[in-house]
């Protein structure tokens, strides 16, 4: 390990993580941690209690040969997907388990943080060496449960009439650059894509592999909320000739019309944010569509998507700098950018690409139940690029990799075109 991944260094990050998760429960009331309202969303308690169980599972049992869990059965109840550690329990019915109480799992999390902190501070530098990359991965997990918490607040509070909000805002109509659509452009060559193995990574971003690139261009903007009432009026959502056959399915079984938290009224558009429910700021990226949408949109208007190849490519001299969860601001933002170039490319949202989330050249995934992380899921989900505005910064790097299934919309994804 470097200086940068010394004790010190793990013990800072870790209080810092795992206080900022606590902190993002603060506008809750009791009520809110235990509601399930789909099997994806899961409660806010099974959020904190299930990261709490991963470094109990992964660092602690790891650490003491006869180590005795705080409480047998929350392997049972707090596992999501391991199934190397034991047989979890069903996930479309997390919010039936009312007990443990929600001040019980904060119990939990200050008992387990008050273990990882002592082992940090007392063990030798050979098991140090065994268990920081574990708490790191830990740390990342966490943060990628931060960005699930949201966004299944969202759909919770979304699901009632009087649409509370998370955290109470003003209908924001933030200042804007008008800006019509311009294109980067990328010559043809051979690339290298996938992470240089320097700094935190998940296995599904290597190894680096070359790949050939056709020369493309890429929008130097998201697609606005304008941009997308535009397909809507002009039938986007009636028209088949647009969809992928499963999207255009998915469209008629769901009765779809705009996207998620969006509603007509009035003769305007509305949404629903967690900031509470507002007029559509018609210069905000447009947030909340699945793939099979984003796609559609993409043929209307006569471009595509990008591939995740090309979006890495365009993406990897960026800074990593834009609207991320520790704004707090919990929705995306319009551009403020003026010329050319690149906006947004990180953060505000997830930005879905045409690739399907499969294995790279060569990649080997963990060892043991932390090789279940990623490797598994690589089967008919999509890749998105770039972070949200639920995403940490910390988390963020070109070479991430996110992936969600093609119908999925609960997440905070939106479009940039390709051709």
């Amino acid at each position: 390990m470097g200086e940068s991944l010394s004790r010190d260094y793990f013990i800072k990050r870790y209080k810092e993580v795992r206080n900022f998760t606590e902190k993002l429960t603060e506008p809750l009331e009791i009520e809110d941690f235990v509601v399930q309202v789909m099997e994806n969303a899961s409660p806010t308690k099974w959020h904190l209690a299930h990261t709490t169980w991963f470094f109990e599972t992964f660092v602690l049992e790891d650490s003491f040969e006869n180590y005795q869990p705080v409480n047998s059965q929350y392997a049972y109840l707090f596992n999501s997907y391991y199934l190397q550690t034991g047989d979890p329990h069903c996930r479309d019915k997390r919010g039936n388990i009312t007990r443990p109480t929600v001040k019980q799992v904060f119990k939990y999390r200050q008992d387990i943080d008050q273990k990882i902190l002592d082992l940090l501070d007392s063990c030798s530098e050979r098991e140090f060496d065994q268990i920081g990359p574990v708490i790191e991965i830990g740390i990342n997990h966490e943060q990628q449960h931060q960005e699930l918490m949201l966004a299944d607040l969202k759909y919770l509070f979304a699901q009632n009439p009087l649409y509370p909000a998370y955290i109470p805002k003003e209908d924001s109509m933030d200042e804007s650059i008008e800006s019509g659509l311009t294109w980067s452009s990328f010559d043809e060559g051979i690339q290298w894509i996938g992470h240089n193995g320097k700094g935190f990574t998940y296995d599904n971003e290597h190894p680096m592999h070359r790949q050939f690139l056709q020369e493309y261009q890429l929008a130097n903007r998201l697609v606005t909320n304008r941009e997308y009432i535009e397909f809507i009026e002009d039938g986007g959502y009636e028209r088949h000739s647009l969809w992928l056959d499963e999207g255009w399915a998915t469209v008629v079984e769901k009765g779809w019309e705009a996207p998620l938290y969006w509603e007509h009224k009035d003769g305007e558009w509305y949404y629903y944010t967690l900031g509470g429910f507002q007029k559509v700021n018609p210069d905000e990226p447009v947030v909340h569509v699945s793939y099979f949408e984003a796609d559609a949109f993409a043929r209307w208007v006569g471009a595509r998507l990008p591939t995740e190849a090309e979006w890495e490519n365009a993406a990897g001299n960026q800074p990593i700098e834009g609207n991320f969860v520790e704004d707090q601001y919990f929705h995306p933002k319009p551009d403020t950018q003026a010329g050319e170039g690149l906006h947004q490319i990180y953060g505000d949202v997830w930005e879905w690409t045409q690739s399907s989330y499969a294995a790279y050249p060569g990649y080997k995934p963990l060892p043991g139940a932390l090789g279940e992380y990623n490797g598994k899921f690589m089967c008919n989900q999509y890749v998105l690029r770039g972070g949200s505005c639920a995403t940490s910064l910390t988390h963020i790097r070109p070479t991430y990799r996110n992936f969600f299934h093609a119908h999925e919309r609960w997440q905070f994804m939106g479009i940039r075109l390709a051709k």
